[in-house]
């Protein structure tokens, strides 16, 4: 049996934005409740060296809705990142999901073999569809979307496995 590129893609990651959308307006009521500036979650970040909160979570949206806007041949819109809240944050998740979900499955459908070329700031590279969401996609999404999780949960806001797997 096979799946196809849009069962993939989209729903997968539809599915795990919204769980992160959830984590977030957990972190923004954790916040509140202990009367704790959510610059302090929106500004944390594990270590010295990596990427803050809002990083983790523009890049993880950034990873879905290029992945999926380079399946069906077609660039993706660029999101200004801008955000200062943990609100608009999960604002910026949402407009993600909501622009993934826009897709149907005859777009993204037959991509497997389709040729995706990324131009990065030192270097191009070259993929095959399956190949960019298997091995570029899914590793960088999950990547920023596990460590935004580790930084809240890290910081106190009391989120388990299951906030990060939905129902």
């Amino acid at each position: 049996m096979t799946i196809s590129m849009y069962q993939a893609s989209v729903p997968v990651l539809e599915r795990m934005l919204a769980n992160l959308a959830v984590i977030l307006e957990k972190s923004a009521a954790h916040a509140e409740a202990k009367k704790i500036d959510q610059s302090v979650f929106f500004n944390a970040r594990l270590f010295p060296d990596m990427f803050t909160l809002s990083k983790q979570v523009q890049i993880a949206a950034d990873m879905a809705k290029g992945g999926v806007a380079r399946l069906a041949g077609e660039e993706p819109p660029r999101y200004e990142d801008t955000e200062t809240t943990l609100t608009e944050l999960v604002a910026r998740v949402n407009k993600t999901i909501a622009f993934i979900k826009g897709y149907k499955a005859a777009q993204i459908d037959g991509s497997e073999d389709k040729e995706i070329v990324l131009k990065m700031k030192h270097a191009t590279m070259e993929f095959r569809g399956q190949q960019y969401l298997l091995n570029w996609v899914y590793p960088n999404f999950y990547f920023h979307v596990t460590t935004a999780y580790d930084i809240l949960r890290h910081n106190g806001v009391e989120v388990g496995k299951m906030d990060y797997l939905g129902k």
